[in-house]
This record gives structure tokens, C-alpha cells and sequence, in this order.
């Protein structure tokens, strides 16, 4: 299983998302090609009604912890509640990396 597909297994597993989008933006960086570090994940789940935006990545970052002290470099999250994401709130683009392909 890659990199990316262990991300998307255990997120869907811990949190029910209704929305789960994991994306490996490791090619907009100096990496070598077929790298799997960079990550950029939008969820939405209702385990993030009441958690403030820093709890919820505390969260992840929980479900996640091997990997980041292994092969993922970077994980830019965006978490959303079904109300947030509903209203139109979404994940903004990545910024382009200096030394990336992008």
C-alpha cells in the first residue's frame, strides 16, 4: 500500500469523513520523482463539531504519527464540519514550492 492510499485508509477508518480528499503534492517539491512526502488532505467529518482548528489537527496528527516521523515530510490539512463545509468554506491551493516541478 502507498504512502498516499495508508493516509486515506486510516482517516477514512478514525473519522467517517463524508468527504476525504488526500493529495500527494510531494512533485511541487525538491524531491526525487515518485516521492511520497508532501501531503495536502481536506476532510470533513462531524468528530470536528465543536473542536477548535488546532485540536483537530492534533487529532490527525494523532491517527498519523508513525507516518510523520517517517516518510511524510509536510501534511497541510483542511478540516472542515459538514455546517463549514456546506457553507462554502473549502481548502485553499498550495502555494508553489521554490525548487518544485510545478
Amino acid at each position: 500500500m502507498t504512502v498516499q492510499e495508508t493516509i486515506k485508509q486510516r482517516l477514512s477508518d478514525s473519522l467517517t469523513p463524508l468527504q476525504l480528499e488526500v493529495t500527494n503534492e510531494s512533485f511541487m517539491h525538491n524531491v526525487p520523482a515518485g516521492s511520497e512526502t508532501h501531503f495536502k488532505v481536506t476532510a470533513v467529518s462531524q468528530q470536528f463539531d465543536g473542536l477548535r482548528k488546532v485540536r483537530r489537527h492534533q487529532l490527525v496528527y494523532g491517527f498519523l504519527s508513525d507516518l510523520l516521523a517517517g516518510p511524510v515530510h509536510a501534511l497541510a490539512l483542511h478540516l472542515f464540519t459538514p455546517d463549514e463545509w456546506q457553507a462554502g468554506v473549502g481548502a485553499p491551493d498550495s502555494p508553489k514550492c521554490h525548487g518544485g516541478e510545478s
